[in-house]
């Protein structure tokens, strides 16, 4: 399970790019602007507990170099990732969950798609993964319409119809 912050925030650079991408979701999310590094961002404002929740295993890259996948420990994940799902629903994620490369905490993003495409924001403001300040700080700078939800990171999973509202509003706003 690569955190949705990281994928979001991944999709973010490669929309820069993507001429048919007509406008963004950000969903608890990071939005990074050029030169910026995740690592970086996550410590602008106090609230993050994610980092000492990980569990860094190395592994050999195909030149030789090591990097890190990076696994949230199974008895965190529901305190710092899904405080707002039952704990049957966090101990499958826990079980199944896929690493996310450390290097998504220092790569520099490329590209910042929100300079040019319209952009929507949900604040999850029971987050403990993406401070929800420095959520706001991002939709801000990016001219993010937004919404708050008491939700935990994964307010796409507790939260389906808010996040379904928010992508049907986006939509009908740039059709």
């Amino acid at each position: 399970m690569i955190p949705p912050a990281a994928q979001r925030a991944m999709a973010a650079n490669a929309a820069a790019s993507a001429p048919n991408v007509k406008a963004l979701v950000y969903i608890a999310a990071f939005v990074p602007d050029t030169g910026e590094a995740l690592g970086e961002l996550i410590s602008k404002y106090p609230g993050s507990e994610i980092q000492a929740a990980l569990n860094p295993v190395p592994y050999p890259n195909s030149d030789g170099t090591q990097g890190t996948d990076l696994y949230l420990q199974a008895d965190q994940l529901r305190r710092v990732f899904a405080a707002d799902l039952a704990s049957a629903t966090t101990k499958i994620m826990a079980a199944t969950q896929r690493p996310f490369s450390a290097a998504c905490f220092t790569d520099l993003t490329q590209a910042a798609a929100w300079h040019t495409i319209a952009s929507w924001g949900l604040i999850a403001t029971q987050e403990k993964a993406i401070p929800p300040a420095l959520q706001r700080y991002e939709y801000q700078r990016a001219g993010s319409q937004t919404v708050s939800v008491a939700a935990s990171h994964v307010a796409m999973i507790s939260h389906p119809d808010t996040v379904t509202d928010l992508i049907h509003e986006a939509a009908s706003t740039i059709s």
